[in-house]
């Protein structure tokens, strides 16, 4: 809730200069005035002419009405006269403060692009670094809004010669073990600001306006002479590939949105709860169609995402990183109100097999429910790592093996529900097993398991007889049919190798009854955090 002080904050003049001090709160004010029209009216016009907000409208978009307290905002070069009397500021290009995110509260570092193209190297770069430590500190979510050109050669010229590079000495790490960082590309992303978007645990790009790259096409055209527009360089299709940057956002308003969104099923800190909000989605609501959800005919896909919308808390679902990796998905979610992390697989892209990039999605989606005590639920159909030359080139079993050291680190209470295949390494990896974690597991009818699907397997243990067999196909499916009968999840069930077998329209029930005790065993883990 905004304060006469936020007011104050958004509105420099709101008190009069008056009494003993009237020069020197003049001077304040004029301070104050300079550095609220950034780069100056022609070079923000010019800015906004691109269909961009700038810096303060973009704080103004993402935050609570009223709620910024700004930072360090007179922080710049001044300029004054022969006696010492202040004449000028060319004011920083970096933005910082805390505000509230739907009353929350969260620290703030935003870039003005209208100052030097909101370079990295002509800045104060303490003045930003200040509310990365402060964020860590005081233990509150960073939002980074990042619209950095990078590095700049004309800073040579005020450094008389060349630096040698170091890191910034900013806390980026303790920071991701700590509190929730989102990094928001609102422009040319480059060196430093790309970094900035990357070090995060929810990153979002707006396609067609933002890009996140080493280097801009200036430099690749001198470093390889070759021309490249920067969307081609660093847009929004090619991290759909490269799986860098998470999310993509239509424009800004929908970036914002996002951020927004993510930081709803958060805590402050890890030592914090999530924000558990009041639901009216019945545990007992059934969804009479998931009974044919899963085709019988083993060839067939189906719709992964449709089975999670009707499991769990209606209109819960936030996917991160949709584009990417695409034969896995990864979600956040609500079981009666309660925030969990959700992990599918989708057949309708590599039939769901695990590839590098998709690894490599459910390997940080796990990390990040595990630092912030989020429950995870796996919706299981893995027929198993990507095969073949090109899979093999890319370090498929890396990815895989990757993702079985964030299992096996992982605190989160997990289930997992095995809806259909379940086979190979990438199968074995449906959920943590190490000796004291619970291998929590339900399996449908649908689901079968072994070490290689029976598609595969049938014509690698029976080629000789199909080739022979008067119709190859007719012989290669009664094997198939035969197989089938004997890999059924009942007989698994016998020997207690699957929790249980389960109608998939108990799914939700048996999801909501889990998570109240999940639930209280993420209050203990974080009660004995902030112990």
């Amino acid at each position: 809730m905004g304060t006469g002080n936020d007011t104050f904050q958004q509105q420099p003049g709101y008190f009069e200069p008056s009494g003993e001090w009237q020069e020197e709160l003049a001077e304040l004010q004029k301070r104050r005035e300079i550095v609220r029209k950034m780069g100056g009216s022609e070079a923000v016009e010019r800015f906004c002419a691109s269909g961009r907000l700038h810096a303060r409208q973009r704080i103004e978009a993402l935050l609570d009405p009223g709620t910024f307290r700004e930072f360090g905002r007179i922080a710049g070069k001044g300029h004054y006269d022969e006696q010492g009397r202040f004449l000028d500021l060319d004011p920083t290009n970096a933005v910082i403060g805390t505000g509230r995110v739907e009353g929350r509260k969260v620290a703030l570092h935003v870039d003005d692009y209208t100052i030097r193209a909101g370079s990295s190297e002509s800045t104060i770069a303490d003045k930003w670094i200040y509310i990365e430590r402060m964020a860590h500190q005081l233990r509150m979510p960073l939002i980074r809004l990042v619209d950095s050109a990078g590095g700049s050669v004309k800073l040579l010229l005020q450094l008389d010669g060349t630096k040698i590079p170091e890191y910034v000495t900013w806390p980026s790490e303790a920071l991701m073990k700590t509190v929730p960082v989102v990094g928001v590309a609102l422009g040319a992303c480059a060196g430093l600001g790309a970094i900035k978007v990357l070090i995060s645990h929810f990153s979002v790009m707006v396609r067609d306006q933002s890009q996140v790259m080493a280097a801009g096409p200036h430099v690749v055209r001198q470093a390889y002479a070759s021309e490249i527009h920067k969307n081609d360089l660093g847009g929004h299709k090619v991290h759909r590939k490269s799986a860098l940057v998470h999310n993509e956002a239509v424009n800004e308003e929908d970036a914002y949105r996002q951020v927004r969104r993510f930081l709803s099923y958060l805590p402050r800190n890890i030592y914090h709860l999530p924000p558990i909000i009041d639901c009216d989605d019945s545990p007992d609501r059934v969804e009479d169609w998931l009974k044919d959800a899963i085709p019988h005919n083993r060839r067939k896909i189906f719709d992964p995402r449709r089975i999670l919308e009707a499991v769990l808390d209606k209109g819960s679902i936030f996917e991160i990183g949709r584009y990417q990796g695409r034969s896995t998905i990864t979600a956040l979610g609500r079981l009666m109100g309660i925030p969990v992390g959700i992990v599918a697989n989708d057949p309708m892209f590599h039939g769901g097999a695990m590839t590098p990039t998709s690894a490599y999605k459910m390997e940080r989606h796990v990390n990040m429910c595990s630092t912030f005590g989020l429950p995870v639920v796996n919706f299981v159909d893995q027929p198993g790592n990507a095969t073949g030359l090109e899979a093999e080139l890319q370090g498929t079993l890396l990815g895989a093996t990757r993702v079985s050291q964030a299992n096996e680190m992982c605190c989160s209470p997990w289930v997992s529900i095995i809806m259909r295949r379940c086979f190979g390494m990438a199968g074995a990896l449906h959920g943590p097993k190490y000796m004291e974690k619970l291998n929590h597991r339900f399996a449908w009818p649908s689901a079968r398991w072994g070490s290689i699907p029976i598609e595969g397997g049938v014509m690698a243990a029976h080629k000789n007889e199909i080739e022979q067999a008067p119709d190859p196909d007719a012989k290669r499916l009664e094997i198939e049919e035969r197989y089938a009968h004997i890999s059924s999840p009942m007989r698994t069930a016998e020997r207690f190798g699957v929790l249980d077998v389960i109608d998939p329209r108990e799914t939700r029930g048996i999801l909501c009854d889990w998570i109240e005790d999940a639930w209280e065993v993420v209050k203990e883990d974080r009660y004995r955090h902030a112990t």
